[in-house]
């Protein structure tokens, strides 16, 4: 196995994940899986693969993945971030870029944490008067 270029980490919810670069083909793997398999969603990896298509690195770079954590679209999100931050990591001259597209802003909404008393975050017991 060829050494990665670049690792690095991108979040999103409850997601991680670790990103590998390494110079190559284009070939996107998660969890040693394709991406087109991991993801089924088309309107996902195309959001997952934006950061590569605005740097022009879609065909020269491989990406491995390790995620955990979270749902599909957290996933998704934090593979975006991961694979924005490794392109800046190669190049710098990209992160004006990476920058105005967005790509390299964590998201920082999270599942609101459950209140002690309440049922949810906010969901009150029903009210009873008598």
């Amino acid at each position: 196995m060829v050494a990665p270029l670049v690792q690095a980490t991108g979040r999103r919810k409850r997601s991680v994940a670790r990103i590998r670069i390494r110079p190559g083909t284009g070939q996107v793997s998660v969890n040693g899986r394709p991406v087109d398999e991991y993801f089924p969603s088309r309107t996902q990896r195309m959001r997952l693969l934006e950061p590569l298509e605005v740097a022009e690195a879609a065909e020269r770079y491989d990406v491995d993945a390790t995620i955990h954590g979270g749902g599909v679209s957290g996933q998704a999100g934090a593979l975006r971030l991961g694979i924005a931050r490794g392109l800046v990591e190669i190049d710098p001259e990209r992160r004006d870029t990476l920058k105005k597209g967005g790509y390299l802003t964590r998201d920082p909404r999270k599942k609101e944490s459950k209140k002690y008393g309440l049922k949810k975050a906010r969901k009150a017991p029903q009210y009873s008067k008598r």
